[in-house]
């Protein structure tokens, strides 16, 4: 119980952070960037083998680990936006309704049965994510608005399909670390190359701040999977009844801080959505 726990606090921890880069004024593309080089090196630390570099691109998860690295970075970037403009809550309920896509995916690539109860969640979850996301203010609602919880759904649900296919078929259990640190380690590269490119007429100024920004995210990003795969492990719970745990306890601990911390006002249209979002992950699970 405890390993679940610590996942649903890392993996909470991680949206805290983004809403405290834009209240400390941190570059979040160059935080981000520093916190895939720190998940890599934890990775590689829980990796009790010895690392040959010349092996890794004849791994079979090698161009798989290239397409995650290249999600991880553009997700992260499109997560930490939606905490900043429309608030934490959102972009928790945005990846939590992720889960849509994995349960699409598994009916075409897995030959899994779409049973009543994980329709009705799809339905629930994609109305969620609108109602989540809409905000009281004076002018009208721009529909765009809608653009970057959107883009977080899709892209984290990719990263989920794409993660349990790559795992099922090419990843070895003994070498989950090294493929998860190999992953970090090409967004972090990616990250870089991107800024060399939009720097390109501009010199480029290294801030400690956004580094120390990194590291800080970079270790609950790791330990929020590490520790969830832990929990996956125990016997004393299902994975759907884990899974199930993890999701509603990320979406409600990310609420309230939201609210208590930071003060976010959520209209009742928000909390129609936060309760779609419950309603959609417990019917998924079930």
């Amino acid at each position: 119980m405890i390993n679940l726990v610590l996942s649903i606090l890392f993996s909470s921890l991680i949206f805290i952070v983004f809403k405290l880069f834009h209240t400390y004024k941190i570059q979040t593309l160059y935080a981000i960037i520093s916190n895939y080089f720190v998940a890599c090196l934890v990775g590689l630390f829980f990796y009790k083998s010895p690392v040959t570099i010349s092996e890794i691109p004849g791994k079979p998860w090698f161009i798989g680990a290239i397409f995650l690295g290249f999600l991880f970075i553009v997700v992260f970037y499109v997560m930490a936006k939606t905490s900043q403009q429309l608030g934490v809550s959102v972009a928790s309920v945005a990846t939590k309704m992720s889960l849509v896509v994995p349960v699409v995916g598994g009916i075409y690539l897995y030959n899994e049965h779409l049973t009543p109860l994980k329709a009705l969640g799809i339905l629930l979850a994609l109305c969620a994510v609108y109602f989540a996301s809409v905000k009281n203010r004076k002018e009208n609602f721009q529909p765009k608005t809608l653009v970057l919880p959107f883009l977080v759904f899709t892209g984290s649900g990719t990263i989920d399909i794409s993660l349990k296919y790559l795992k099922e078929a090419y990843v070895s259990e003994v070498e989950i670390p090294l493929f998860s640190s190999f992953t970090f380690l090409i967004a972090g590269i990616l990250g870089i190359l991107f800024i060399l490119i939009k720097t390109k007429k501009q010199p480029i100024k290294v801030d400690l701040k956004n580094v120390v920004a990194g590291i800080f995210l970079g270790i609950p990003n790791f330990f929020s999977i590490y520790y969830l795969i832990k929990a996956l492990g125990e016997s004393n719970f299902t994975n759907a009844s884990i899974f199930t745990i993890n999701n509603v306890a990320i979406v409600l601990l990310t609420t309230v801080i939201g609210i208590l911390f930071f003060k976010e006002k959520l209209s009742s249209k928000n909390w129609i959505g936060i309760g779609l979002a419950i309603c959609s992950i417990i019917l998924m699970a079930m």
